[in-house]
């Protein structure tokens, strides 16, 4: 099937039937192979964020809009979802550019504070420097995940840009309380579990490397946040961790401010909702009824497909070229 029949809608392969496998599968598989190049954006607090981009050469061709990849919790540029979606972009000579929260590029990051789900002042500080380096550049954005959070969370916030033509977000977590609680019981602990002792080495990680350089006024935020070992969930840690650390009173209100579904109200921009009823870490209550949605949102609410999953019965990279295909970029 060829990009010009694409079928948007999806079935799953066999041998992939429901949620959980779809969700894993994309972690086992073989990852693409994308040439990247590094940008560091300095930010006005005195941190950094890396940007990887793919195809920079296309940036001649100021006819095609660039394209902004926001990644998920625990997720980086490397990330496989991002690397198949810029392998594809790159066959179709567009220039790409996926930026690394605070902290996910490999590299720690010189302040205490991190990256959470509604870290939007990153992504828009991120973004306007970037378009004054393209200036007269058009930009679409994907995100996914946590990402994808972010996302809806910025269009709905911020002001209008011209230059952001449309965006795609992709298994949205639009209801944080909702999604933290899903992994606290049955199967879905398994992800809680395998974020949380990925994000309590992060924390732990930094704080080594303040120690080591000697960087007091930042170690002491890290040390201020107590005895971290006792943490057993991915609520805790927002509570004890996330909350204190980027001005929040608790998981609740971590939670309740930062959750997209608040601002969707507000999102101008043409954009396509991508999500699956058999999230195993996106409970059905917590995505918005498509009545409740303006004109310009498209929700694609799938009965399978897993979480960032979609390896779809009909096509090859069905997700990636769903999304391309709602860009414009087909």
């Amino acid at each position: 099937m060829t990009s010009s029949t694409f079928d948007p809608s999806f079935d799953p392969v066999w041998w992939l039937p429901e949620g959980h496998s779809q969700t894993v599968w994309r972690k086992l598989k073989p990852q693409p192979e994308v040439q990247q190049q590094r940008q560091r954006i300095e930010l006005d607090d005195g941190d950094f964020l890396d940007l990887d981009w793919a195809n920079q050469t296309a940036l001649a061709d100021d006819s095609k809009p660039i394209v902004f990849i926001v990644h998920g919790l625990c997720g980086c540029s490397k990330s496989a979802y991002i690397l198949s979606l810029q392998q594809l972009l790159t066959a179709r000579g567009y220039a790409s550019v996926a930026l690394n929260f605070r902290g996910c590029s490999g590299e720690v990051n010189r302040l205490a504070k991190a990256y959470h789900s509604g870290v939007t002042e990153d992504l828009n500080e991120a973004f306007q420097k970037l378009a004054a380096l393209h200036a007269g550049r058009d930009f679409a954005f994907v995100g996914y995940s946590l990402g994808a959070n972010v996302l809806l969370k910025w269009l709905g916030e911020t002001e209008v840009y011209e230059s952001v033509k449309k965006a795609v977000a992709v298994s949205t977590p639009f209801s944080l309380a909702y999604c933290s609680r899903s992994m606290l019981k049955g199967l879905s602990q398994f992800y809680g579990k395998f974020f949380l002792r990925k994000l309590l080495r992060d924390v732990k990680q930094k704080r080594a490397y303040f120690e080591a350089t000697g960087n007091a006024s930042q170690l002491e935020i890290i040390a201020s946040l107590g005895e971290l070992d006792s943490i057993s969930t991915i609520w805790e840690f927002d509570d004890k961790v996330t909350a204190p650390l980027h001005g929040f009173l608790d998981a609740e209100d971590y939670y309740d401010q930062c959750s997209s579904i608040g601002y969707i109200k507000n999102i101008s921009t043409e954009t396509l909702l991508i999500q699956s009823r058999n999230d195993p870490l996106i409970p059905p209550s917590s995505t918005p009824e498509v009545d409740s949605l303006a004109d310009n949102l498209h929700l694609q609410l799938s009965d399978n497909g897993g979480h960032v999953g979609f390896v779809s019965a009909k096509q090859k990279q069905w997700l990636e070229h769903r999304i391309i295909n709602f860009l414009g970029t087909g």
